[in-house]
């Protein structure tokens, strides 16, 4: 079948022919014959789309299709269990994030630091009021210079320290690495001097753009080794050379040319402290090398637990250790009962006094409680005693209003304010009356006698009364959730003159502390 274009006639008369403004083409001879060269040729195929095949087209479309080929076999052999071709194209598969490294085998425990804890230890002595051994537990994690960090090997993970310094890792290696930059200034003096001024003209500079380090111009005979320098100190651990030659740019600032002319005129040298006749080293690498093979054999040493001041916890070069340590914090700050467990045995070795209170929370005092004989004492003793036991955790102001009359004439109730005070003043000091830090008032819990404390024993479950019997206070305090352990210990409070020395610490008991805190 042929195709031929129709044309117009030579006489047929064409509209709009006439008007002066149409484009030369319109105005041509459509009486010429047109394409006659085509008329001859058979029609182009179509492809399997239901388009016109033109031969122009063949090429970059039969490339387009090996392409595609190329790519839909990549996919099945990186995924061979994926068979839906179709489907995966169209929807590639998700890659999945890398699975976190896993953290050390390690046991973390947070103790409080000895010049804080001398510092807390010394400001309650000199008080009278009580405090709540959660809160101070929370006051030490709040920042790392009032608290240390002790780290303990388990299940055969080995812990390597580096000296005497708080730098330890698991990884030998990697501790070896920032071995140089961390004991530098213990083995090496840097001594600086200044050359002569740096002769050229340079109208640029080479800049690192994220750190802002200026390497100098790309001309110059010492740009080379200050990019490598640069590279294998900051940058190595986290990019590949080409990556880090990306963010290195040319600045065409006068002003960072003069800079960087100051800043290459300095010479550093490294000089040995420790030996004699003293050595000196022109470069950092040299230093590094003598370092290696002098010191850091008798350096690094394994080590079963290491203790951490809280500053370099936060910025160890073992990156595992770091994370397991900040977990722990974490962990630490919502239930502080290490830090707690601590604090209770460091006040009790300064003479501070232990005991329980409000739902067998923990609190530290300068002043032993001792309940109160209520049939020897005045009336006045007597009002207070009664009132607290009515109204308890009021405040100062509250229990004066309560005990002086409104009208009272004001000569007469400034007398009993006085009176009240001094009162009041003799019973906190005597332990007869608990002031706590929040300003609230309390009487300290009554010893059950003997006679009463086996008699209560008796009507708890058999379970429960053996182990209240038999069970140290000690290894009863330890077991966390258990309900008939926890009532017990509400109810018996250990008093600080029959407290171990070494209160225990349960979960339930901070969860209580926590709410109370709160509230």
């Amino acid at each position: 079948m042929r195709y031929k274009r129709s044309v117009p006639s030579a006489g047929e008369p064409l509209d709009l022919i006439d008007l002066k403004f149409l484009p030369a083409w319109v105005k041509e001879d459509w009486s010429a014959p047109r394409h006659t060269e085509w008329e001859d040729q058979e029609p182009w195929p179509r492809d399997g789309e239901g388009r016109r095949d033109h031969p122009a087209r063949r090429p970059r479309r039969e490339q387009k299709n090996r392409d595609r080929r190329d790519r839909r076999s990549r996919d099945e052999r990186k995924t061979p269990d994926h068979r839906d071709t179709k489907r995966s194209h169209d929807f590639p598969v998700r890659r999945e994030a890398p699975a976190p490294l896993p953290l050390p085998q390690l046991e973390v425990h947070f103790l409080p630091q000895a010049a804080a804890f001398e510092n807390v230890a010394a400001q309650i002595k000199v008080g009278t009021v009580a405090y709540s051994v959660y809160a101070l537990a929370r006051l030490f994690l709040q920042k790392p210079e009032r608290y240390h960090v002790r780290v303990k090997t388990k299940d055969a993970c080995p812990l390597f320290r580096l000296g005497e310094s708080n730098a330890v890792s698991t990884n030998r290696a990697a501790l070896e690495d920032s071995a140089f930059r961390l004991m530098r200034e213990k083995f090496y003096e840097t001594k600086v001097t200044l050359n002569d001024p740096i002769k050229g003209d340079f109208n640029s500079v080479a800049r690192e753009r994220t750190t802002g380090t200026l390497l100098g111009p790309t001309n110059h005979h010492g740009y080379q080794p200050q990019l490598r320098r640069l590279y294998e100190q900051r940058f190595s651990r986290r990019m590949s050379f080409l990556d880090f030659q990306r963010q290195i740019e040319i600045v065409g600032d006068s002003a960072l040319v003069e800079q960087w002319k100051e800043e290459a005129r300095k010479i550093t040298t490294f000089v040995t402290r420790q030996e004699e006749p003293a050595q000196t080293f022109n470069t950092e690498a040299e230093a590094e090398r003598h370092f290696r093979e002098k010191y850091l054999p008798a350096l690094i040493t394994e080590t079963p637990e290491s203790e951490i001041d809280g500053v370099t916890s936060r910025r160890l070069p073992d990156r595992g250790i770091a994370r397991l340590i900040e977990n722990a914090w974490s962990a630490e700050v919502r239930s502080p009962s290490s830090m707690m467990q601590e604090l209770t045995g460091r006040s009790r070795g300064t003479g501070l006094q232990i005991f329980r209170h409000r739902k067998g929370m923990l609190f530290v005092s300068p002043i032993r409680l001792k309940p109160i004989d209520e049939s020897a004492v005045s009336d006045s003793v007597r009002q207070i005693l009664e009132t607290l036991k009515a109204s308890p955790r009021i405040n100062r102001k509250e229990l004066a209003e309560k005990l002086i009359a409104p009208q009272t004439e004001p000569a007469e109730a400034e007398k009993t304010k006085l009176s009240l005070a001094s009162d009041l003043h003799w019973m906190i000091r005597e332990g007869h009356v608990i002031e706590f830090n929040d300003g609230s008032l309390d009487l300290p819990r009554a010893k059950l006698p003997k006679k009463e404390a086996s008699e209560g024993a008796q009507n708890l479950p058999p379970e429960t009364a053996a182990r209240t019997t038999e069970t140290p206070t000690t290894e009863r305090a330890i077991e966390p959730n258990v309900k008939e352990s926890t009532a017990v210990l509400a109810e018996q409070p250990v008093l600080a003159d029959e407290a171990p020395s070494s209160i225990p610490v349960t979960p339930s008991e901070v969860e209580a502390a926590r709410s109370e805190t709160t509230s």
